[in-house]
């Protein structure tokens, strides 16, 4: 187990933990700091908090290799409507956005304290209206019929324990795509011109940076599996994950 994973105990207390620690955190959770980061063509003026319980202050490693892929694979993602697992500060949906003009939506643990911090950083870099935002919980019902055809997230496997609600997750939102425009095809895949990969639609496409135990890593590969989407490791810890072939065409026999 790697030692700079954190210990799920520290997502969810017990009630009656009353710690100087956990008080010192909460202490913490309304205090900020900014910092401009670089990203590809661009630097970003991001608020973190200087404290949260759920990590949603931190900028993962993954974000800037993600986006640095992204940039170079940019015919993937344009014309796509995309959801962001995990948003945390906003960052690269930021980038996304200022970037490719991306149809993105964030999302990320039902708290305020989130949702108000990627407002906040959307208009500190002239994003206005802010980025559509959903509260969400890995495995609780999904809040709308999921109707975006690209799902991304970065670094966000760091909880063992979440992976089968994260699977969850991910079934709604592949499975249940129903795409706004009624003439395309749910299996239409979009050609990279500088590869011969195809990308899926619907697609979750990840960038995993920070290292793990690899029986960690094939839990939740693994849990993929089982649940009927494939797996797919493109490049520079890059995965797509889309609905087996057998499955989605069961779906659309049930059409």
């Amino acid at each position: 187990m790697d030692t700079a994973l954190f210990s799920l105990s520290s997502l969810f207390p017990d009630q009656d933990d009353s710690s100087d620690t956990e008080e010192e955190g909460l202490e913490n959770l309304h205090s900020y700091v900014e910092r401009m980061h670089s990203f590809p063509g661009m630097e970003i003026l991001i608020r973190e908090f200087s404290f949260h319980p759920l990590n949603a202050n931190l900028l993962w490693p993954g974000a800037f290799a993600f986006a640095e892929w992204l940039v170079l694979h940019q015919s993937w993602i344009q014309g796509r409507r995309c959801i962001e697992l995990g948003s945390g500060t906003g960052a690269l949906a930021i980038f996304l956005r200022k970037s490719f003009d991306l149809d993105i939506t964030t999302s990320d643990y039902n708290d305020p304290e989130i949702e108000e911090n990627i407002a906040y950083n959307c208009r500190v870099n002239d994003i206005s209206p802010p980025i559509p935002h959903i509260n969400h919980t890995w495995g609780d019902a999904f809040p709308t019929d999921p109707g975006w055809d690209l799902v991304i997230a970065s670094d966000i496997l760091l909880y063992t324990k979440q992976y089968s609600n994260l699977i969850k997750t991910l079934c709604v939102l592949l499975k249940g795509y129903k795409p706004w425009d009624d003439g395309l095809a749910a299996s239409h895949a979009v050609l990279d011109g500088s590869s011969a990969s195809l990308l899926p639609r619907p697609a979750f496409l990840m960038s995993w940076r920070r290292r793990i135990g690899k029986e960690d890593e094939s839990l939740f590969f693994r849990g993929c599996n089982e649940a009927g989407l494939e797996v797919e490791h493109l490049e520079s810890r890059v995965y797509c994950i889309s609905i087996k072939k057998n499955v989605l065409d069961v779906q659309n026999q049930c059409l």
